[in-house]
C-alpha cells in the first residue's frame, strides 16, 4: 500500500465552509471535471520522511506557497484505492490564480517517442463541502466529511 500525505486549507465562505481543492495537469485530465480533483498531496516513503513534512512539500510543490501559518489539525488517515491518505487541516486563505506548480516530464501520446513538460497541477479552485464532495475523486470524499466534523468541533472547542 502506497502512503500518501496532504494539506486540506480551509476558510469560510458564503455557503459555509470551503476547501481548496487542486486539478491535476496534464493530457488526460484536460476534459475531466467531476470526480477529477484533489487536495494538494502526494506519495512518501514513511521509512525516509515524516508525513506532515511530505505533507508540506507537496504542497509547496503543488500550488508554489507555502502551507498557510496556523494550527494544523491532523485528520484520521483513511484508504483511498491502494493509498493510505494522512492529511492535515488548517485555516488560510490563497488566491488560486497564483499557483505556479512544479511540472513532470511525461511522453504524450503514449509511445509517441515526444515528451513534453506539464504541470503537476494546472489550477486550483475553492468548492463549499457539497461541491467538493462531486468534484474530489470518489476515493477521496471521505474527506469532506471528515473536514465537516473537524470544523465543527474546532467551532465548539471555541
Amino acid at each position: 500500500m502506497a502512503d500518501s500525505a496532504g494539506i486540506v486549507v480551509h476558510r469560510p465562505g458564503p455557503r459555509g465552509p470551503e476547501i481548496l481543492l487542486v486539478h491535476p495537469g496534464g493530457p488526460f485530465w484536460a476534459g475531466k471535471d467531476e470526480h477529477a480533483w484533489s487536495i494538494p498531496k502526494g506519495e512518501y516513503d514513511p521509512d525516509d520522511e515524516d508525513a506532515e513534512t511530505a505533507a508540506a512539500r507537496e504542497f509547496a510543490e503543488e500550488l508554489g506557497h507555502p502551507i498557510p501559518d496556523g494550527d494544523r489539525i491532523e485528520l484520521p488517515a483513511f484508504r483511498a484505492g491502494r493509498k493510505r491518505i494522512r492529511a492535515w487541516l488548517v485555516a488560510g486563505d490563497l488566491d488560486p490564480d497564483t499557483i505556479r506548480s512544479n511540472t513532470f516530464e511525461l511522453e504524450w501520446p503514449p509511445r509517441s517517442g515526444r515528451m513534453q513538460h506539464v504541470p503537476e497541477v494546472d489550477r486550483a479552485a475553492w468548492f463549499d463541502l457539497d461541491e467538493a464532495e462531486t468534484r474530489l475523486h470518489k476515493g477521496q470524499r471521505p474527506l469532506v466529511e471528515l473536514v465537516r466534523a473537524a470544523i465543527a468541533g474546532d467551532q465548539t472547542a471555541g
